[in-house]
């Protein structure tokens, strides 16, 4: 990678890391926010949470195409506009139908920004380098979350709806941040939307056709599905039931709990990331999912030892901490395999397509999660879980089977690149991965 290209790269991870730290001052506080502060009840807050997913799962099968067309700099800026306007919206409104609209129009916003900064991660970045780059960016996410919803929590007070407006216009202006550090980028020329790549049918006429033939791209998008259902799906709904409910813990304790899962990804993420380079990404993936078998059954047994109240507080904080290594592990494999399987002119499209899996999975992950809760049924609940994380298993060693040695592990185009007598350092032009189709 030149250094310009590194740069670049640094400036677009470190815009991606201030937006996270001003969503980290808000999202853990909007239920409350339109439930209690706004006095709109649970019920709305709850439609405005389906508002904010309903209208990402709008715009992510249209943003793709948008992207290869017209690059990720100008999708991305609208994104940031509408991402601003809406929370600084929700800060402002006080009745049902603004903050619905406000809701809606900040998740289009961050929806679109996702695969544009995604691709523009890709055009920075090389087949060699690129786990590294999104591992970083997944680090400084949950950096800037972290410690967003750390400070949030010392200024909110439900009882002054003031402290709340104050929250979603410090959103607002972070999201206004990242727009003023990516017009300082310029991405790289050699990765031109009307660069004309042999082999590549990313026109008009393949799309979406071209996307759902490819096998691998297919099996990933359904390993991802039940990726984000099995943990982010139930982090906001399920868990925490099961935690306080069955557990036994108090909400202080299950914020511990949250907190150990970020800890665990920011002590853990680089020291996993030399561990999984030079490894096959399948088997990485494969993995996770048996991590995460561990992680369900310690709150399965959790739920059995609620009269030893250590013992039982210990083993769900464990299996928040699971899932926080399991996420280690995920960032520097997925994210750069969608780009390493997607043609070169159809890059948008591939992120925008496993954006829209990520969010099937978030939205459908709490629905499930909330109904068998509500219901009681907690085994059924930690049995459906566990065999989602086996499944994760299944499918990522049955993804390796549809993967080129390259694809699987880059580092074996490196070294093939460096018997070869290739040049491997800053000016080194990468080769464009095949994407096997059928």
């Amino acid at each position: 990678m030149t250094t310009a290209m590194g740069a670049t790269l640094r400036r677009i991870q470190l815009g991606n890391a201030l937006a996270a730290f001003g969503s980290g001052f808000t999202v853990p506080y909007l239920f409350l926010y339109v439930a209690e502060v706004r006095h709109l009840g649970a019920g709305t807050a709850g439609v405005v949470l389906a508002a904010f997913a309903a209208a990402a799962l709008f715009v992510l099968p249209l943003v793709g195409r948008v992207i290869d067309r017209r690059g990720p700099m100008p999708v991305a800026m609208g994104g940031v506009v509408a991402a601003s306007g809406g929370a600084l919206g929700l800060g402002l409104a006080s009745s049902g139908p603004s903050v619905l609209a406000s809701a809606a129009l900040m998740g289009a916003g961050v929806a679109v920004l996702q695969p544009a900064l995604a691709t523009m991660i890709v055009w920075c970045s090389t087949t060699a380098t690129r786990s590294r780059a999104f591992a970083t960016q997944f680090f400084l996410n949950n950096l800037g979350m972290g410690v967003g919803g750390l400070l949030g929590g010392q200024i909110v007070d439900e009882h002054r709806p003031g402290t709340f407006t104050t929250l979603f216009c410090v959103e607002a202006v972070m999201f206004l941040v990242l727009a003023a550090v990516l017009l300082t980028v310029r991405l790289p020329e050699a990765v031109s939307m009307d660069a004309s790549v042999p082999g590549d049918d990313g026109a008009a006429g393949g799309g979406w056709r071209q996307l759902v033939a490819h096998r691998a791209m297919l099996l990933l998008c359904v390993m991802g599905f039940v990726l984000f259902f099995t943990c982010y799906g139930q982090f906001e709904s399920g868990l925490p039931a099961y935690g306080v409910e069955v557990t036994g813990i108090s909400t202080a304790t299950l914020g511990v709990a949250l907190f150990a899962n970020t800890a665990v990804i920011a002590l853990a993420q680089f020291v996993v990331l030399r561990l999984v380079e030079g490894r096959r990404r399948s088997r990485v993936v494969a993995l996770v999912g048996l991590v995460w078998t561990v992680a369900w059954l310690a709150a399965g047994f959790s739920g059995l030892v609620p009269h030893v109240q250590g013992v039982a507080t210990a083993l769900l904080i464990s299996t928040y901490m699971l899932f926080g290594l399991g996420e280690s592990m995920l960032s520097p494999t997925v994210a750069p395999l969608v780009a390493d399987l997607a043609p070169r002119r159809m890059v948008g499209q591939y992120n925008s397509a496993f954006a829209l899996v990520k969010q099937l999975g978030v939205a459908v992950g709490p629905a499930v999660g909330g109904l068998l809760a509500a219901h009681g049924a907690y085994t059924v609940y930690i049995g459906l879980l566990v065999l989602c994380s086996l499944g994760v298993t299944v499918l990522a060693l049955r993804l390796g089977r549809h993967l080129t040695p390259e694809q699987d592990d880059p580092s074996r185009a490196v070294r093939t690149d460096v018997r070869a007598g290739a040049p491997t350092g800053a000016g080194a032009v990468e080769p464009r991965v095949a994407a096997s189709v059928g």
